[in-house]
């Protein structure tokens, strides 16, 4: 086994800045990430006409990077617990400035391709963040702030559509990148300034295998998933791609397991609270990500089909751009929910509040005010979910294996949004009316797609009843040791 060296615990401590600095960062540098997941729906309509491509081609400047963020988050974690979550952050940082770069500078596809793909790389950022709170923070303050930077998921995605759709309109196309380019850079250089670098280090060996294996088995799944609709889920590719996957990825499990330095601990994801807390994340991600389909088409469909809003691209932004904030003011409240009664009740309480926003958007859908309110209860259900994640996960398993965890939790979120985007396009397809010769879906099938998000919200609460009641301990050690040899540094 590889020793990683240590930092002598009296210097770091005292060139440790003060924890708000560290939060404030972090969350920054998360919804700067988070950006990237709505940083190029303004402009999808457009992106053939850009790139002189076909539709269906410049629909991969979307599935490039949601498949780099699938295999990079795994892999960026487990590498952050062996050599430190700030190095990983800061090389995450750099991925997304030069992706942000390549597509700035590109005219066509394969350019564009390869710089989404290398900002899905930097998908990270937010499971490392929130594994470097835990080794920084008083435990005090450990609870709020990784709330908040969990919330930082849902923040930068609300907040970066009426920002991009803005720019989309009054600007050249490039520009969307050359922004998200700069906020890399400033995220870069705040990190380097203002957050230390972790002590607690795992060492060993990476096993790349396991992330090769990883990667085609999530590859198969997520492209069989959102490709599905378009080549035709009974289509050779799509079945095959299914079968591909299952037959990776149990063949991937009994390697990780039989591995003495596996990249994903597998006997510990199938603790109890890491088990249920990850089946919760991918019901809880379907649901949040069914929200982001159907309300921008509600605005944007004419007023014609009677119940279609008939606005703008930006007026879509200004009504999802609350849910964002929502989430974030609703991080301390989650947090004091979390340290009063313990994250399995703040876990349940946000299922309960999705599903009912849920049940309300089936009844109120037919003005502006009553989305804006919808998208508001649903964030402060998401807020308070997303807070309660990473408590749940890091009182199950040891400092040194923070990163990797947290990540395979926000993997799990991912693969549900991802399925999400499949059940919805298969709904809003199969039912549909017919106007001014154009295919729409039909008001029932909104409210069916509103229905199917209410009840991953309930399989959510459901499988957080599972979850153990007591309260994981803060556990946040004063230093670790980057191996075994090193055990006598404290």
């Amino acid at each position: 086994m590889s020793e990683a060296p240590v930092r002598p615990a009296g210097s770091a401590r005292e060139a440790r800045p003060r924890p708000n600095a560290v939060v404030a960062v972090l969350a920054l540098a998360g919804i700067t990430v988070s950006l990237m997941q709505t940083l190029v729906i303004p402009i999808v309509p457009e992106l053939p006409r850009f790139l002189n491509a076909s539709a269906s081609d410049a629909a991969w400047a979307v599935t490039a990077t949601l498949l780099a963020a699938a295999v990079a988050t795994p892999v960026a974690g487990r590498l952050g617990d062996m050599f430190g979550k700030r190095l990983m952050l800061l090389v995450s940082l750099t991925l997304l400035v030069c992706g942000s770069v390549v597509a700035a500078l590109s005219d066509s596809l394969v350019p564009m391709i390869v710089g989404r793909a290398l900002q899905g790389l930097s998908a990270s950022v937010v499971p490392l963040g929130i594994s470097i709170m835990r080794d920084e923070l008083p435990p005090e303050r450990l609870a709020g702030s990784t709330a908040l930077m969990s919330a930082s998921l849902g923040v930068g995605g609300a907040l970066g559509l009426p920002a991009a759709a803005f720019i989309a309109d009054h600007f050249d196309w490039h520009v969307l990148f050359w922004t998200s380019a700069a906020l890399g850079v400033v995220a870069f250089a705040l990190v380097m300034l203002l957050v230390p670098e972790s002590e607690v280090r795992s060492g060993g060996r990476f096993d790349a295998v396991g992330a090769l294996g990883l990667a085609v088995g999530l590859v198969s799944l997520l492209l069989a998933v959102s490709k599905g609709a378009d080549w035709g889920w009974t289509d050779g590719t799509t079945l095959g791609l299914f079968g591909l996957a299952v037959v990776v990825l149990v063949a991937w499990g009994i390697f990780e397991l039989r591995t003495a330095e596996p990249l994903v601990d597998l006997r510990t994801t199938v603790r109890r609270q890491v088990l249920f807390t990850n089946l919760a994340s991918i019901a809880f991600g379907f649901s949040m990500f069914a929200m982001s389909l159907v309300l921008p088409q509600l605005l944007q469909l004419p007023t014609q089909t009677g119940y279609g809003l008939g606005r703008s691209m930006m007026t879509v932004g200004l009504v999802m751009a609350p849910q964002g904030l929502v989430m974030m003011a609703f991080a301390p409240v989650s947090a004091a929910i979390t340290r009063a009664r313990g994250p399995k009740i703040t876990l349940m309480t946000g299922a309960v509040i999705v599903a009912a926003g849920y049940g309300l958007n089936i009844v109120l859908m037919s003005e502006v005010w009553q989305l804006v309110l919808v998208s508001c209860v649903i964030g402060a259900g998401v807020g308070f979910a997303y807070g309660a994640m990473p408590a749940l996960i890091m009182g199950a398993v040891p400092a040194s294996e923070t990163a990797a965890a947290n990540s395979l939790n926000t993997l799990m979120r991912s693969i549900g949004t991802s399925v999400a985007s499949a059940v919805a396009g298969v709904i809003l397809a199969q039912l549909t009316i017919s106007l001014g010769g154009a295919t729409l879906p039909s008001e029932n099938a909104f409210k069916t797609v509103m229905a199917v998000g209410a009840g991953a919200a309930v399989l959510a609460f459901l499988l957080a009843c599972f979850l153990p009641g007591r309260r994981p301990a803060d556990a946040r050690p004063a230093a670790a040791p980057a191996a075994p040899a090193a055990e006598s540094v404290h």
